[in-house]
């Protein structure tokens, strides 16, 4: 394989069930940098969150690029390099809460390291506690008068079905929003420019490597577009269905190694 660049999602990918990177697949990424490879995370989490955590999860000054908030955000540490982009209007936010407002469910705005939630519940202690982000409960009125990276509804697993037939029904004359489902009690607003592939278009224009030249590793429906637009696109045995269907190469689940065997046996 001709691989320069490697770029893994965080959760239910890189991170294993206790929350942190396997001792193999440190091995496998400190081994595939000596060899020149860039290596990076493309996530749905925002930068600054993910900057905070790198030590916690077992991969400080291992990183060398991050492709945060689903593509919106990018960090690259070699080159210095710290953009966003398409962010969503809060009038477009305001407008999608009131279209869930009636439901079991919480939201989230994911700012510079904090996840700002318009009331306190189980659902947003639940999300802060999983993804290890502080979150904080402001007035809405007052936080969306700016446009924000992006809007997370919390819901309970097993009202994921409801979320996404109500999300069917949600229209906006004025604003243009995509939405989909990145975790089993997450749904999500974002620009529909922004996609993974978009931020890792970018980060690989920046090194002068091709999109052919890219391994990416990813388990849920976000990282469909990544998976089908990277040269090597691998998918843990724990993803779903959908990006799997788009798979080159399915390995073991985040919890055996996953992409440390996949890095071993195909890229070193």
């Amino acid at each position: 394989m001709d691989v320069k660049a490697i770029m893994c999602d965080v959760d239910g990918t890189l991170l294993n069930s206790q929350g942190i990177v396997s001792q193999k697949t440190v091995e496998m990424i400190k081994k595939a940098r000596e060899k020149g490879i860039l290596f990076g995370l493309s996530t749905g989490r925002d930068v600054h969150s993910v900057k905070t955590l790198l030590k916690t999860w077992g991969i400080d000054g291992l990183v060398d690029a991050i492709v945060g908030t689903g593509g919106a955000e990018i960090y690259d540490y070699t080159l210095q390099v710290e953009k966003s982009s398409f962010p969503l209007d809060g009038a477009l936010i305001q407008d999608v809460i009131h279209h869930f407002e009636d439901m079991d469910v919480n939201f989230a705005v994911p700012y510079q390291g904090v996840l700002y939630a318009p009331k306190d519940d189980e659902h947003i202690q639940m999300l802060s506690k999983a993804d290890r982000v502080p979150y904080k409960v402001v007035d809405f009125d007052e936080f969306l008068k700016e446009s924000r990276p992006k809007l997370i509804i919390i819901c309970h697993p097993e009202d994921m079905d409801s979320v996404v037939e109500r999300s069917q029904t949600f229209s906006n004359e004025k604003y243009k929003s995509a939405s989909l489902k990145t975790a089993s009690e997450l749904f999500e607003y974002m620009d529909p420019r922004v996609t993974k592939t978009h931020g890792l278009q970018e980060v690989m224009a920046m090194h002068d490597i091709s999109m052919e030249q890219l391994c990416t590793f990813g388990d849920a429906d976000n990282d469909y577009d990544m998976t089908l637009h990277a040269g090597v696109g691998v998918v843990m045995a724990n993803g779903s269905d959908k990006t799997k269907s788009v798979a080159d190469y399915i390995t073991d689940d985040n919890d055996h190694d996953g992409i440390g065997k996949f890095i071993e046996k195909y890229i070193l």
